[in-house]
């Protein structure tokens, strides 16, 4: 009949319906809702993959996934390298994830953790002690240290162009200390949005985004209370959103003091680089 006959078209000619599911879970004692998107599915060979989320572009949001969403923030894929890749090139975050974001939920509406100004408009930082035992992932070069410089190409993603970075390796500086706070970044939602755009447009696929308004993109662990300098190299990536930036323009008085620290200054890397 027609209703088998449906059922029985090759795998690759079967497209899933639009889906929504309102997923609710509960931060601080209040209701919060985050949305799986529709989707349409489609055969491919292997499934795309999103700049930020490395997500299947027919993947639907899962009860696990709405756990890293709150009413204000939520657990960016991008960040999410910090907690998967053992051999990410900053700090490693080895706190449950969704713990983790509710931590940061609990931070910011204490009073005493306003979100700070970035680089951008749409940039903020939120910086917290470190409660999740992160290690500190820089070093200071000196003339005892610096034989140990290394240096190599290396790109945070395979859609993104490999940059010129140099590292100390972890194993002849040894394991850092832990670090007094962390500097939580954050992008906005549409800015998020308008990156994954620009980076999708090489592999179709559609970024899948909670409804938040703050994207938690990136976690640096430090002592200072404040921003400490992106590298330069950061800096001219960001000025072309199409291989993996912000789209913002070079500030010169903000790449000189990126400079004059970075100078000085250099990332502990367990293993090897990954472009940050």
């Amino acid at each position: 009949d027609e209703q088998y006959a449906a059922h029985s078209q090759p795998f690759h000619r079967v497209h899933m319906q639009a889906i929504a599911a309102r997923v609710q879970t509960s931060f601080l004692g209040r209701s919060v809702f985050c949305s799986a998107l529709s989707v349409k599915r489609t055969h491919t060979p292997f499934p795309a993959f999103s700049r930020r989320h490395r997500t299947p572009s027919f993947a639907v949001m899962s009860a696990a996934d709405a756990s890293l969403c709150g009413e204000v923030f939520f657990l960016d894929g991008f960040a999410q390298r910090q907690w998967d890749n053992p051999d990410y090139s900053g700090a490693i975050i080895s706190f449950d994830k969704a713990e983790f974001t509710k931590k940061i939920h609990e931070f910011h509406a204490s009073g005493d953790y306003p979100l700070v100004d970035g680089y951008a408009p749409f940039c903020k930082h939120l910086f917290v002690p470190n409660f999740a035992g992160a290690k500190t992932s820089t070093l200071k070069i000196t003339e005892e240290n610096k034989k140990n410089l290394c240096s190599g190409y290396s790109a945070r993603i395979p859609a993104e162009l490999p940059v010129l970075t140099r590292w100390f390796p972890m194993e002849a500086v040894g394991e850092p200390p832990e670090s007094k706070m962390l500097d939580i970044i954050l992008y906005s939602r549409e800015q998020l949005i308008k990156e994954n755009q620009a980076m999708d447009a090489k592999h179709a696929a559609e970024p899948i985004l909670p409804d938040a308004p703050w994207g938690i993109i990136s976690i640096k662990a430090q002592d200072a209370a404040y921003e400490l300098p992106m590298q330069p190299i950061t800096m001219m990536r960001n000025s072309m959103i199409e291989e993996g930036g912000s789209g913002v323009r070079v500030d010169r008085a903000q790449y000189d003091a990126s400079v004059a620290y970075w100078q000085d200054h250099a990332p502990i890397i367990k293993g090897q680089p990954n472009g940050d």
